[in-house]
């Protein structure tokens, strides 16, 4: 390790004084001019991670559902899974670390860890549409350089894209191609296969109406759309071309508003989804015959899924350990779905597409979404071949399951310092500031089958609380109610929580 070099290339990324940023459910995220040193320091920090697992490790430059003006990075580790909590405190000690302490933080994590630094190391990189995006790569790769690490950068990528080329080059191919080529031919031949054996009654069911951010995602599914013409129409809106990444557009904005985007226009049982702006959320939606919205979010995909999956291993005759994993802001009409009428077992982590990974990884077959459309099925090898010849339309099942679902709010507080709101049991309860779990607490027995929860965001400076009861009236006023506590015992700022949403 050539600390001279390293303290040189340092210096021409210098971090802010006084800024001091955590490594979150995400990565890191902030305003984009403040993220220079942390994508630097990431390089080198990737490269100790490559060289300790004897793996490509990769890292993806984005924020999401963030503003443009944001920026982030998260590193991805071999097998395209969220960094090891470990790596993450590491993380959050290299990035804060002032110029002068750099080197013996460099040295701490290699000693802690056991890095052998004379192996190879290889990182992969990624960007989303973000204007700062490619500059801010170009700082991951400097780091990865002067520790004599080498890269392959795929410059424009969707984060999902960057966890499966990690994945793929750590298996030596056997997930498939390392290539976007190898991604689309994948993902497009399992969507085909399972379209065939899908029962339709009419060319509608074909068709969908995408809205990609202004990301990421319209690019890229722009450039698959070919792969799977003859299964599915695709029409993009928010492509880009005009408007701003994520502004009143995008899954965060759909599920928060419970409302289309703006530029979409919907007739009635069209198909639609949103993505985030680097694709790796998506909610679906529709208008019914009487023009009312209705949003399929992480929690009612969740539903539809396990559901399907566990009719389809009765109807094959197979008994697999199924499992839904959820945080404590699921709806619990979709918990109560799933554990009293499909029989399916639910548990809950914190917050975070991490926790629900891991816990995910347990079962024969996993299935976890967040409510915001983080999510996926997990099956192992044996599970896969059993299961490929035996897929099931199951359409009356999937318009039952996807009314079941109302009666839910979330919203967010601005505070002075969200970290003076802490919580434990899977972030269902508030250990600090004193008093605000006991005012939620009777604030709850105001209302029918209702729970409240708060927590602070894991990447954006606000606090967010989750309301739900036996009407959306009763939700709302909950919610607000909530809202008015948090405002009142941690700090709140600006106007105070208006009712009304």
């Amino acid at each position: 390790m050539d600390l001279g070099a390293i303290t040189k290339y340092s210096a021409l990324h210098a971090k802010p004084n006084g800024l001091i940023l955590q490594y979150g459910t995400a990565g890191f995220r902030t305003k984009a001019e403040h993220l220079d040193h942390v994508m630097f320091r990431m390089g080198l920090l990737a490269v100790l991670r490559s060289k300790q697992t004897k793996s490509t490790i990769g890292v993806m430059v984005t924020a999401s559902h963030n503003p443009e003006e944001d920026n982030g990075v998260k590193l991805v580790d071999p097998l395209g899974e969220m960094l090891a909590p470990s790596w993450e405190e590491h993380a959050t000690c290299l990035a804060n670390a002032e110029e002068q302490d750099m080197q013996r933080v460099l040295i701490d994590i290699s000693e802690k860890e056991a890095v052998n630094l004379q192996q190879d190391a290889f990182v992969v990189i990624g960007r989303d549409t973000r204007p700062s995006s490619e500059k801010l790569s170009q700082s991951v790769i400097d780091g990865v350089t002067v520790l004599g690490g080498q890269f392959h950068d795929y410059g424009l990528l969707t984060t999902p894209q960057l966890h499966y080329m990690v994945y793929c080059r750590n298996t030596g191919g056997r997930y498939g191609k390392a290539t976007i080529e190898g991604y689309y031919q994948k993902l497009s031949k399992a969507f085909v296969e399972l379209t065939k054996q899908a029962s339709c009654s009419g060319d509608e069911y074909r068709s969908l109406k995408v809205d990609c951010a202004n990301g990421i995602g319209a690019l890229k599914l722009r450039e698959m759309e070919h792969y799977f013409s003859q299964g599915l129409s695709v029409q993009l809106f928010n492509d880009g071309s005009k408007g701003k990444l994520n502004h009143l557009c995008g899954a965060d904005f759909v599920k928060s508003h419970q409302k289309p985007p703006q530029g979409m226009e919907i007739k009635s049982n069209e198909r639609c989804c949103s993505f985030d702006g680097d694709a790796d959320r998506i909610v679906y939606y529709y208008h019914d015959a009487d023009g009312h919205f209705h949003l399929i979010d992480g929690d009612k995909i969740a539903t539809l899924i396990s559901s399907f999956l566990k009719e389809l291993l009765v109807e094959i005759g197979e008994s697999l350990n199924i499992g839904v994993v959820q945080t404590a802001y699921a709806n619990g009409s979709s918990t109560r779905y799933l554990e009293e009428v499909m029989k399916v077992p639910v548990y809950c982590t914190k917050t975070g597409v991490k926790h629900l990974h891991h816990k995910a990884q347990e079962f024969d077959i996993g299935v976890y979404f967040e409510a915001n459309g983080h999510g996926t099925a997990l099956f192992s090898t044996a599970v896969e071949m059993k299961i490929k010849q035996s897929a099931e339309q199951l359409e009356d099942k999937k318009r039952k399951a996807a009314k079941m679902l109302e009666n839910i709010i979330d919203l967010f507080n601005q505070v002075a310092d969200r970290r003076v709101i802490s919580t434990t049991n899977a972030e269902r309860q508030a250990v600090t500031p004193p008093g605000l779990q006991e005012a939620i607490n009777d604030l709850v027995k105001k209302y029918k089958l209702s729970r409240a929860f708060v927590r602070p965001s894991g990447t954006e400076d606000v606090v967010r609380v989750y309301a739900e009861a036996d009407s959306q009236e009763s939700a709302d006023h909950l919610a607000h109610e909530v809202s008015l506590a948090v405002f009142q015992l941690a700090g709140g700022i600006g106007e105070r929580p208006q009712p009304g949403f």
